[in-house]
C-alpha cells in the first residue's frame, strides 16, 4: 500500500469556515507523513467550499462531502472507511476548531509506533485545559469517572477526540456496527479496542476552547453519553474471531 507508511488525520467539519482555512495547513505543517481528509456535513456556511480550495491546491487535502448533518460519529466511520480504503497505516482524529492543538501530532504519531491506540488525554500528569468554566470542567471529569466506573476500565480521558489509530485496530473493532455519537462514539471505541486485546496508551495534551465559532456539545450528546455508556457495557462487545459460531 503506497500510503502504509503515512498517516491521515479525519477532520469532522459543520459551520467551520472561520477555522478550517487555518487547522487544515496547521496539521500539515505539524507533520510532513500526514494528509488530511475533511469530512463536512453539507455546511450551511461555505465550509466545503473553503475545503475544496485547500484541496486544489495542495494533493495531501481529500474532501468528502457528506449531504446533510448527521452526527461526529457517523462522520468518522464515513472518512474512516476511505482513510482504511486508501490505505493509510495510521488514522487519526481531531476536532476542527484548534482545541486540539496540531502540534501535539508527532507526539501521538511516535507513541504509536508501539501502541495501537494512542489518547491526546486531559486527565494524565501534564495534561489539562485552558478556559473552561467550573461547570464544564466538573461535567468532563464526572463524565470520564462515571463512564471507567461503569466500564471498569482505567483509562483517564474516555471521552476525548484527539486520537491514533493503527489501521489493524480500525480493521478489527468493526466499525459498521457502532451506532454512538458525540461523547459515546470516543468512548466507545476506546473500549472496543481494549476488548480487542489492543494496547491503549495516553498521552498528555492541553485541551483549549475553541477560538471561533459556537460548541457543538449539547444536553442530547451529554444524555446520549450517560445512557449509553451502559448500552455499551451490556452488549459486551467481542471482536469477531472470540464470539460463538
Amino acid at each position: 500500500m503506497s500510503n502504509a507508511g503515512r498517516a491521515c488525520v479525519v477532520l469532522p467539519t459543520y459551520d467551520e469556515r472561520e477555522n478550517v482555512g487555518a487547522i487544515v495547513p496547521a496539521i500539515l505543517a505539524a507533520s510532513p507523513r500526514v494528509d488530511v481528509l475533511v469530512v463536512d456535513d453539507n455546511s450551511p456556511d461555505g465550509t466545503g467550499a473553503i475545503a475544496d480550495e485547500l484541496a486544489a491546491h495542495d494533493s495531501r487535502v481529500h474532501v468528502l462531502h457528506r449531504p446533510h448533518k448527521d452526527g461526529l460519529g457517523p462522520a468518522y466511520l464515513a472518512g474512516f472507511e476511505i482513510a482504511l480504503r486508501e490505505g493509510y497505516g495510521r488514522v487519526l482524529e481531531m476536532d476542527a476548531d484548534f482545541s486540539h492543538d496540531p502540534a501535539a501530532l508527532p507526539a501521538l504519531l511516535a507513541v504509536s509506533q508501539d501502541a495501537d491506540v494512542v489518547l491526546g488525554s486531559r486527565y494524565v500528569r501534564g495534561g489539562g485545559t485552558v478556559h473552561w468554566g467550573w461547570g464544564r470542567r466538573l461535567l468532563s471529569r464526572g463524565g470520564n469517572l462515571y463512564a471507567r466506573s461503569v466500564l471498569g476500565v482505567r483509562i483517564r480521558d474516555l471521552t476525548g477526540g484527539l486520537k491514533c489509530f493503527r489501521r489493524e485496530v480500525l480493521e478489527r473493532i468493526d466499525l459498521p456496527s457502532v451506532t454512538t455519537t458525540g461523547y459515546a462514539f470516543q468512548v466507545e471505541l476506546t473500549w472496543r479496542a481494549l476488548r480487542a486485546g489492543f494496547r491503549v496508551v495516553e498521552v498528555p495534551i492541553v485541551f483549549v476552547d475553541r477560538r471561533v465559532g459556537r460548541s457543538k456539545m449539547t444536553r442530547t450528546i451529554v444524555l446520549e453519553a450517560l445512557w449509553k455508556v451502559w448500552a455499551i457495557r451490556a452488549a459486551g462487545w467481542r471482536p469477531p474471531s472470540q464470539r460463538r459460531s
